[in-house]
């Protein structure tokens, strides 16, 4: 089943909501931190342009416009629980770049949450076979991207104690890695395709073109 244009709408409003909810809390966990990084430091919590009540009152209207969405879609129930089951990840992902040296993991599992919710929107259930791939697929291409952005703070991470993937993997090893990923993001974009009965050549075809320009992206990367 395909969703319906309403759906599609629910979607993009629900992903705005809390994908800015999930940076509103990354921002209050990180203010302290944020403010000897040179990227992150002129951040309205961290230059001190806005304090944390203020935060407070934003996050609860980005929550509260998240819950609007989540009780909007079809099969309530079971959208209600995966709705909820996501927000232990939302909450505890800034905290992961303190305690391990994969963060950008942690990250993958979060926001790609709605390749679990729209095949529940749609089907009113999980079909692991077509949402386990399209899950995974996600998480190694946030690998891939936030890996090569988090190179941009890697000096100030180093100072700071905190950890990362671009850490992790180190200068020499990151393109390799990431190379892999992308093949694997290929790969499993291909598997949920093929086991959700796609048989059009245009979705191996686009998702083809799409993982050649991830792996571009690596082979390009500056990551001094």
């Amino acid at each position: 089943a395909f969703p319906d244009p309403a759906t599609c709408a629910l979607f993009a409003a629900g992903s705005f909501a809390m994908r800015g909810a999930g940076c509103t809390i990354n921002d209050m966990w990180d203010a302290g931190y944020d403010r000897e990084v040179a990227r992150t430091r002129d951040r309205p919590l961290a230059s001190g342009e806005l304090g944390y009540p203020q935060a407070w009152a934003f996050l609860g209207l980005q929550l509260t416009c998240g819950l609007g969405v989540l009780v909007s879609l079809p099969h309530l129930d079971e959208c209600l629980k995966w709705g909820v089951a996501s927000l232990p990840l939302v909450a505890a992902y800034p905290l992961m770049k303190r305690y391990t040296d994969y963060p950008q993991a942690v990250l993958g599992l979060t926001l790609n949450w709605g390749a679990i919710m729209g095949h529940v929107a749609v089907n009113g259930a999980v079909d692991w076979s077509v949402v386990g791939p399209l899950y995974g697929s996600g998480v190694a291409w946030t690998l891939v991207y936030d890996t090569l952005y988090a190179h941009q703070d890697k000096d100030d991470d180093r100072r700071l104690g905190l950890r990362s993937t671009a850490i992790t993997f180190g200068d020499e090893n990151t393109k390799p890695v990431c190379a892999a990923l992308t093949g694997l993001t290929w790969g499993a974009w291909c598997l949920a395709g093929y086991n959700a009965g796609i048989v059009e050549p245009a979705y191996y075809g686009g998702v083809s073109l799409a993982g050649l320009h991830v792996m571009w992206q690596v082979a390009t990367a500056k990551l001094d």
